[in-house]
């Protein structure tokens, strides 16, 4: 009752109706839609389920023609305002920070400097490398055996060593290891290092788990076609626990270094620091910023 005479004092006091009148509630459309349903269905078991479904489809078009037709069904439904107010419990809005050369926000604003993807990459081959060490010795009794295994990656199918000579020192074969998986590993940890900025929550998430089993994936798949051999001594769930290791270990080394605000935005001059009267702010006495 106090809801109608508030609707009342509402049409008095702004001109809104305290009714309206929209179209009847019917059943047809669900009748239509099931004898359609019906008639599609007797295609698969039986003419006469066909049947029946015509025969409904057929009397949801009649009584959902004789809803507007000759006169429109409708019914008056009150209007009820209703008061709606919008509250947050935050005592401040978030806003993005804009360096105040910036026309937007480029993101992210900060970043990792190239040294903490060359300290992440390092730390996370150390860790690797144990890793793979401790599976040598489980495994063949080696820590030769991942080492060497590493190094076969560049020979062809048909010069793949033995696996007796997997578990071998070769002096050549132990520097090819090591260049390979510093560099490999450097080249992660720089990766690692432009890509967990963008990464606000959870990073270690992504550089631990998510992109080592992406990339272990791709060299599951791949290796069958490209060497097939090499493919047939890798122990896979070792591979990617090893991989697990270096991401964990390489992401944590990247988050915990300082970072620095991104220069993309800013013109080509300033990042190169060459002199650019009317671009660069002067200094105190006068004189342009080098």
């Amino acid at each position: 009752m106090a809801t109608l005479l508030r609707a009342e004092q509402m049409e008095q006091n702004t001109g809104m109706p305290s009714e309206i009148e929209a179209p009847a509630r019917t059943a047809w459309p669900l009748v239509l839609a099931f004898g359609f349903t019906l008639v599609f269905a007797g295609l698969l078991t039986s003419a006469s389920v066909s049947v029946l479904g015509a025969v409904l489809a057929i009397a949801g078009c009649v009584g959902w023609f004789r809803e507007v037709f000759p006169h429109e069904h409708e019914e008056v439904v009150p209007v009820v305002p209703e008061d709606i107010t919008i509250a947050t419990e935050r005592h401040l809005v978030e806003r993005l920070p804009v360096a105040p050369e910036q026309v937007r926000a480029w993101l992210p604003l900060e970043t990792y400097p190239i040294s903490a993807g060359v300290k992440g990459g390092l730390a996370g081959s150390v860790a690797m490398a144990a890793l793979a060490c401790l599976y040598g010795l489980l495994k063949t009794g080696s820590i030769w055996y991942p080492i060497n295994l590493l190094a076969a990656i560049v020979y062809a199918p048909s010069e793949v060593p033995s696996a007796s000579q997997f578990n071998s020192f070769h002096a050549g074969i132990f520097f090819l290891a090591v260049a390979l998986h510093l560099v490999t590993s450097i080249l992660v940890g720089l990766l690692y290092g432009a890509t967990l900025p963008m990464f606000a929550r959870h990073p270690i998430l992504l550089g631990g788990l998510i992109a080592p089993v992406l990339w272990s994936g791709l060299l599951h798949s791949t290796m069958n076609i490209l060497n097939p051999v090499l493919g047939s001594h890798i122990d896979w769930a070792w591979f990617m626990a090893s991989q697990f290791a270096f991401g964990i270990v390489a992401g944590l080394v990247v988050v915990r270094q300082s970072r620095v605000r991104t220069r993309e935005n800013m013109p080509f001059a300033l990042r190169a620091g060459i002199e650019a009267p009317g671009i660069m702010p002067p200094r105190e006495n006068g004189e342009k910023r080098p």
